[in-house]
């Protein structure tokens, strides 16, 4: 699902071209000469740079010679979030994650997403899991059936889409009112946030309220896609009655 341009100049190539790039990898050794200059030109693109060992670009690059550089090409089209909401019928409901790094529990939003005909899923180019073959595969397909939208930064996005009309919830063990109380009849974005931390402080500040699943256990917490299907149920529950 995923591959791999390697080496200095098919890189810089790659940026210069506009190809979308999800993530760029980069030794662990200070960047010098022109590996300097793409990790500079990678970082005005808002594509996130990640320092990995040698080890981990050497199998990126399958025998290529690397030169201390990889970058990784996901092979799924993304949509645009404007033809997306352009085309969306009905109630609009999106799934915006926020640092959801387990490709496991990123597929299985993805899968929840597209099995409640939610209306699209949000990706952040930074700090996400990479829509990877593990992803495609623990979506059963569903990638190639539900539009994926990359955005840029979480909380410039909220504050579009509020701008739109959008009601932004974010899940949360804390909310300020839970699932059965939240209203998701309306045009809806559901935040995710990261399996350990949860939502980012500047995520929560930016989301209209924060929802939370009533809990009888001893455990205060689910796993991230759980409680994110569980949220997505509701939305479909409460649009179908």
């Amino acid at each position: 699902m995923e591959e791999y341009i390697v080496g200095r100049n098919a890189v810089r190539e790659a940026l210069r071209s506009g190809r979308p790039i999800q993530r760029l990898l980069v030794t662990t050794e200070k960047g010098q000469g022109s590996l300097k200059e793409i990790i500079a030109l990678a970082k005005d693109k808002g594509i996130e740079v990640r320092r990995v060992p040698e080890s981990q670009l050497q199998a990126c690059a399958h025998g290529n010679v690397h030169q201390g550089v990889a970058a990784m090409v996901a092979t799924v089209h993304f949509a645009s979030l404007d033809d997306v909401l352009a085309q969306a019928k009905g109630t609009p409901l999106l799934i915006l994650t926020d640092g959801v790094e387990d490709p496991h529990n990123m597929g299985a939003i993805i899968r929840t997403a597209e099995c409640v005909g939610a209306t699209a899923v949000l990706i952040p180019k930074r700090h996400n899991a990479p829509i990877n073959a593990t992803v495609a595969k623990t979506s059963a397909g569903a990638v190639e059936f539900i539009p994926l939208v990359q955005v840029g930064n979480v909380a410039q996005t909220i504050k579009e889409l509020q701008k739109q009309g959008f009601w932004v919830m974010g899940a949360h063990m804390e909310g300020d009112r839970t699932m059965y109380e939240a209203d998701m009849t309306v045009p809806t974005v559901l935040v995710v946030g990261n399996e350990g931390k949860g939502l980012s402080r500047l995520t929560k500040e930016s989301c209209d309220f924060l929802v939370t699943i009533p809990m009888a256990g001893r455990l205060n917490s689910l796993n991230a896609s759980v409680a994110a299907a569980l949220l997505m149920y509701e939305a479909q529950r409460q649009r179908q009655a």
